[in-house]
């Protein structure tokens, strides 16, 4: 069995949510969300926490974060910010960071051992980390937990969400679906991805070739982003890359509307009363 490392990319800043959403309590003693990812994965075997987050957020990060989670696990903090780039390149009008594949860069020298990568505001359910974990411990290579669309919506608005194309077990290919609710025609069992991946971490000089190359296309210095689901259709279109789909009837949770949050804090608080996450 080898070791294995959690990602969570928390450096996002919450446009709709109207804050620091990753920092909001939804359980009965102030936890976040991340509080329960992260006793999720390490009850699955992951040993090591790297969080991805914003040097501006690092004192409350680590205040209401990483005293809590120290406690559990090995905590490792990089920073993900704008100017984080490779040597050559510069971008001083940007303001924001470019993306989930950059966040995922940004770990490259925290991280030796196979991870997953999680977002810091979302909800994934025992039964991904425990499948994740599972196939990684195991010497898997890339792997995506696929959620079913249904259980992946808000009743607060659309979502954005990756349909996936499934082959036999394997990943054939993501499109990118906006303003997506219960009425949007896709069938509700379509498989998503919700940014929960598994890699090996020789991923790294992959992600660092993908992004030098998409810098040096930049149009939009300002808004384009470099996104993990689209290294991984490069990895699989262009190398024959083979990206397990691990299936999972796990209920997401998010708070992509701050009106979320009350639904989320509710569901927690069942699971709480039903003693899954009784010790927490």
């Amino acid at each position: 069995m080898e070791k294995i490392t959690l990602v969570v990319m928390a450096a996002g800043m919450g446009s709709r949510f109207g804050g620091i959403k990753q920092l909001a309590p939804v359980g009965p003693q102030g936890e976040i969300i991340l509080d329960f990812s992260v006793y999720d994965a390490v009850r699955a075997g992951f040993s090591k926490t790297v969080f991805i987050i914003k040097k501006a957020i690092e004192k409350d990060f680590r205040e209401v974060v990483g005293k809590r989670i120290e406690k559990l696990c090995d905590v490792e903090y990089v920073f993900q910010e704008p100017c984080a780039l490779p040597d050559g390149y510069s971008f001083p009008s940007r303001e924001k960071p470019w993306g989930t594949g950059h966040a995922v860069l940004c770990a490259r020298d925290k991280v030796s051992t196979p991870f997953a990568v999680i977002n810091a505001d979302d909800f994934y359910g025992r039964g991904a980390f425990e499948a994740i974990g599972s196939h990684l411990a195991n010497g898997g290579g890339t792997a995506m937990v696929g959620y079913k669309l249904g259980n992946t919506l808000t009743e607060n608005g659309t979502v954005s969400r990756g349909v996936c194309e499934v082959k036999d077990g394997m990943l054939t290919g993501i499109c990118e679906h906006t303003a997506l609710d219960k009425n949007s025609g896709l069938p509700l069992d379509s498989i998503v991805s919700m940014n929960l991946w598994g890699f090996k971490p020789s991923v790294f000089s992959e992600i660092d070739k993908q992004f030098r190359a998409f810098l040096d296309g930049v149009t939009d210095p300002i808004k384009q982003e470099f996104y993990i689901p689209s290294v991984v259709d490069t990895m699989i279109h262009k190398y024959g890359e083979k990206v397990v789909v691990l299936p999972t009837d796990e209920r997401w949770y998010g708070m992509t509307y701050k009106d979320d949050t009350e639904m989320v804090q509710r569901a927690i608080k069942q699971m709480i009363d039903s003693g899954i996450y009784a010790g927490i």
